[in-house]
């Protein structure tokens, strides 16, 4: 079954909660992108805005990705946080096992994510201890830039890879993803894909049920 993550950060921030409300019926997991302006030029969200999302909606798991550069130090926090599902990046620190553990034995899926031009073959050792990989298919730092084509083929490389491996981690896309790519972009292989303005630019609900309709 194919997931759609709808991503705050496109989301009106001045009516988040409306803005959540209006999805929250149709979907299982909302994306929350932490950046620190070091590993990507960019400031958004911290630990207490995911705690309050907690709070205010328990029932959706929430998904955060981690764009910092030291995420050694932020990734306790956000156990603290509550939250559900915690990816930080394979080129941020050296100490993927370690941090993949950490966040495991605090009751949180622990998953590792990918920049465009990181090859999979870096991901190999830790494969059988991630719960999810997180595949970036734009440059991450900013909404609404489209959706880098070879990324097709990247993800269809990590389904062989789990396949192969006889894994089951979760293959979750993000970047550029919309209403006229979304099919080929699960058939490729993408369990759980990120929609950040194909949601949020105007009504949620329906942009929300167009890509569902996609998917049928």
């Amino acid at each position: 079954m194919k997931e759609i993550a709808p991503s705050l950060l496109s989301a009106d921030l001045l009516n988040l909660a409306s803005s959540i409300e209006r999805v929250r019926d149709r979907i299982k997991i909302l994306h929350l992108d932490i950046m620190d302006g070091h590993f990507v030029p960019n400031l958004t969200f911290g630990p207490f805005f995911a705690e309050a999302i907690k709070e205010k909606f328990p029932g959706l798991r929430l998904d955060v990705h981690l764009m910092v550069s030291r995420p050694e130090e932020v990734i306790p926090w956000f156990l603290e946080a509550g939250v559900d599902w915690l990816s930080f990046h394979l080129e941020a620190t050296f100490h993927h096992h370690r941090l993949l553990m950490k966040i495991k034995e605090g009751g949180v899926k622990a998953g590792l994510a990918l920049n465009p031009s990181t090859p999979l073959c870096l991901l190999g050792p830790s494969l059988p201890y991630v719960d999810f990989v997180l595949l970036l298919t734009v440059n991450p730092g900013f909404g609404g830039q489209a959706f880098i084509e070879e990324g097709l083929g990247k993800i269809a490389r990590l389904r062989e890879m789990r396949e192969t491996g006889g894994y089951s981690f979760l293959i979750e896309v993000d970047g550029g993803i919309k209403r006229e790519n979304i099919r080929r972009i699960a058939e490729a292989g993408a369990d759980v894909l990120v929609a950040g303005s194909a949601v949020f630019s105007g009504d949620p609900l329906r942009n929300l049920l167009y890509l569902k309709e996609e998917l049928k």
